[in-house]
């Protein structure tokens, strides 16, 4: 056979590349998927979290043995820290969905979510499920295995204590209970009006080593994973690194490992194998009545293929087609067979195309221009779209184009977005939705290839493309906005006492001619003026500062500010938010358009703050809404200004994981305590440290952490200076903490810190680690594990009243 590289397009059904929809292969690439088409088995990962799944295994599963590879993590990763930038909660899921959407293209696998939501770390399975409710999210892994069929499961992690996570072991409680539940008709039945009962061969353990945790041992069954694939130059241990480090908000850049590496698995149900993991399950044609000779052609296209020339393979590719089409057990493998071989004709013919919006953004029901390109290295391939039932009869090797309109009649919010949520689980209307982790395109062509005489069907998402000048060419996804949105200019905002003061509220108008009026609705007590403005957005793109003085009376009562806007007779409740990142798409949402309103007697003594950025957090800005003057500090600044001005500086979360300058500059801090200084420093992982010592006397930072956001807080010194002033604390103060009290506490620590505070998780014992101070020289040094970070960005009252204690003199 000859065998050269040579770049042909491999155009993709389901998803895109980078927002990208007709990615470029090479010929081997090509070859690989040739040999696909003869393999039927299937296999799904099961674990918790965006990061659990055995990234390398999934690479050997889905390129080595060309198995049908899935991973099904329960949650989007919410409730997790964030390395790269200030993103939380929702924010962080879409940014950890996108991540592991490109851990997929790495691996070559296919991803999947329930409708869980991640609402921070859970010690035990059975506290997780207080909040998930446990039957929707089993509902939701039944349907997948139902709509998947994987011939094996796999899990993670055990379904106890040694699963490390609340979301660990509920994981694998689920997945078992799910191998047996879909494949019992009686079980969510309502489901079978559109899937069919589902029975796994088997469920394994992908039993492991790390983290301290050893569950391997000889008896369990062992496959080799580190083997190296000539058509992809590449093992499975450099593809899993690559794929592990698409993960970047979580820190988890991987080195690449080669050589031989083993995967152990002991059984769950279903008994454990000998030989293989598929044993006992037909992986090739033999599995679907009638279909004897498609192997046989299949062997014949993978032998006669010629690197140099894919086209050479089209006839066979599509007589290929032809006979899958015919088969009577049209079953869905037989579907995503028809679909590779489709994409394939396509490929070997060299035909790409793609569609275009004129802008990155479209309001709902305007008209959308959108421009089609295409080419192809086969002469007289004609595609055939909806965009104004136009056609191109393509020349080989010439670009073509034509342009034309489409309304989009949806908004583009994630479909797990569009409904306010619980604290435990997203509202994600139709299970269908599950089956496209990342939701369903904003807009759509629908085109009809045809090559050699054969018509083939194919849908490309329209996407924004454009030039950087620094990235080159660069795609996102088409956002459909509402016609107008407004934007808020904080998550909350804190009046002192019966203060009053202005909140901004930005419109952009996404369409021409945006005329209406924008209404505030405000809670009982509180004063807005005013309360409804009209407005005239002529253009699209233009923007309005709207300015609203909002006054406190004295019996307001906390709660939402929310702003609606009223255009030709329908409401709008939206701002828009989007977020930037070089390795995923840019991700655009529609937040609500509201804010918290809190009434709060806050005093504090520091008006002027230094603030060392960390792995991003919001408390620069929250600080700054309520007053104070915050000024970020760099290290140029720190070593030869004068910190004396400062009232406070405060280091921001992670900063001694990441900022590996505060080892230089430690000294410098430590000296302005000593002059008399306020220096508070936020939580850090134990490691990595760029230091052995964050304050002046020793602590070691441990992994214990409380979880339970309403967990009692006891007061071990009531007098203490950080609980009466200037702020007096009280037990209604830790009320209505939002997803946990505090992570990553100290032990160990000197005897000169006072630890003011102890808490504990339900049937725990105490701890008293949460929070350190000390006197040092003229000044205090302050280390909290308490999540400030989350609190003072939420409004919390209690958390801003102990947090202006703990930075005031």
């Amino acid at each position: 056979m000859k065998f050269r590289i040579i770049l042909f397009f491999l155009l993709i059904n389901t998803s895109f590349l980078f927002a990208q929809n007709s990615p470029q292969l090479n010929s081997s690439d090509i070859l690989q998927n040739i040999k696909k088409l003869n393999v039927t088995g299937s296999i799904l990962y099961i674990a918790a979290h965006p990061d659990d799944e055995n990234t390398r295994l999934l690479a050997y599963l889905a390129k080595e043995k060309n198995y049908k590879t899935g991973y099904l993590a329960l949650t989007r990763g919410d409730g997790g820290q964030n390395l790269i930038g200030n993103e939380q909660s929702e924010d962080l899921g879409l940014i950890r969905t996108q991540e592991l959407l490109a851990a997929r293209r790495n691996d070559g696998a296919v991803q999947f979510f329930t409708r869980a939501n991640d609402f921070g770390f859970s010690k035990t399975p059975e506290e997780t499920f207080k909040i998930w409710n446990k039957d929707s999210i089993l509902s939701d892994v039944v349907y997948i295995i139902r709509k998947f069929k994987p011939d094996v499961i796999i899990t993670r992690f055990p379904p106890d204590e040694r699963a490390g996570h609340g979301h660990h072991a509920a994981s694998s409680i689920l997945a078992q209970e799910a191998f047996d539940a879909a494949a019992n008709p009686k079980m969510f039945p309502n489901q079978l009006k559109e899937v069919q009962v589902w029975q796994a061969k088997r469920i394994l353990w992908n039993n492991y080593n790390f983290g301290g945790n050893d569950n391997t041992s000889n008896d369990q069954f062992k496959v080799d994973v580190g083997v190296y694939n000539p058509l992809l130059g590449k093992s499975y241990g450099e593809i899993a690194a690559e794929s592990r480090s698409m993960h970047k908000s979580q820190g988890f850049g991987s080195a690449r490992q080669r050589g031989s590496s083993l995967e152990y698995f002991s059984a769950w149900k279903g008994g454990l194998p000998k030989t293989d993991l598929m044993e006992g399950v037909k992986t090739d044609w033999s599995r679907i009545d009638g279909a004897e000779n498609i192997s046989k052609q299949i062997d014949k296209i993978q032998n006669s293929y010629d690197a140099s020339n894919p086209k050479n393979s089209i006839a066979d590719l599509i007589q290929l087609y032809q006979s899958l089409i015919s088969l009577k057990n049209n079953t869905l493998l037989v579907a995503d067979k028809i679909n590779e071989v489709k994409n394939l004709i396509l490929t070997c013919s060299g035909t790409w195309f793609e569609a275009y919006s004129e802008n990155p953004q479209i309001a709902v029901n305007t008209s959308l221009k959108v421009k089609i390109e295409a080419i192809s290295q086969m002469e007289n391939v004609v595609i055939q779209s909806n965009l104004d039932q136009q056609k191109l009869t393509l020349s080989l090797n010439k670009l073509q184009s034509i342009s034309g309109t489409q309304t989009v009649k949806e908004i583009s919010q994630p479909y797990w977005l569009r409904d306010e949520h619980k604290v435990g689980m997203y509202e994600i209307g139709s299970l269908s939705n599950l089956m496209f982790p990342e939701g369903k395109p904003a807009a759509i062509i629908d085109f009809t290839v045809t090559i050699n005489g054969l018509d083939l069907k194919f849908t490309r998402p329209i996407v924004y493309k454009y030039t950087d000048q620094v990235r080159g060419e660069v795609y996102q996804p088409l956002a459909v906005t509402p016609p107008v949105t407004a934007n808020l200019d904080a998550k909350a905002f804190v009046f002192n006492t019966q203060g009053s003061k202005n909140i901004h509220i930005k419109l952009k108008a996404f369409k021409n001619d945006a005329k209406g009026e924008l209404n505030l609705e405000i809670p009982k007590g509180w004063v807005a003026n005013p309360v409804k403005v009209n407005f005239d957005l002529k253009k699209y793109g233009e923007e309005l500062d709207l300015v609203f003085k909002i006054s406190a009376q004295a019996n307001a009562q906390n709660g939402d500010l929310k702003a609606t806007i009223l255009i030709d007779g329908e409401k709008f409740t939206k701002g828009i938010k989007t977020i930037n990142y070089e390795h995923i798409p840019t991700i655009t949402y529609f937040p609500s358009a509201k804010a918290k309103l809190v009434k709060l007697d806050l005093k504090t003594t520091a008006k002027n703050i230094g603030y060392i950025a960390g792995a991003g957090d919001l408390m620069p800005e929250t600080l700054k809404e309520i007053g104070i003057n915050v000024t970020m500090l760099s290290e140029n600044e720190i070593m030869n200004g004068d910190l004396s001005k400062y009232d406070a500086i405060i280091a921001g979360i992670r900063a001694y994981n990441v900022n590996e300058r505060l080892k230089f500059i430690q000294a410098k801090l430590m000296k302005y305590v000593e002059d008399g200084g306020t220096y508070l420093v936020q939580y850090n992982v134990n490691r990595p440290l760029v230091l052995d010592q964050i304050g002046p006397y020793p602590f070691t930072i441990s992994r214990d952490r409380v979880t339970e956001e309403d967990a009692k807080v006891n007061f071990v010194n009531p007098e203490s200076k950080v609980l009466n002033y200037p702020n007096k604390i009280m037990q209604i103060d830790f009320n209505d903490w939002i997803q946990e009290r505090g992570l990553y506490f100290t032990t160990n620590q000197d005897s000169r810190y006072e630890k003011p505070l102890s808490m504990k998780d339900t049937g725990e014992k105490e701890t008293d680690g949460a929070l350190l101070i000390a006197n040092y020289g003229k000044g205090k040094f302050v280390y909290t594990g308490l999540v400030f970070f989350r609190e003072l960005p939420a409004g919390v009252p209690g958390a801003y009243k102990l947090f202006m204690n703990l930075i005031s003199k």
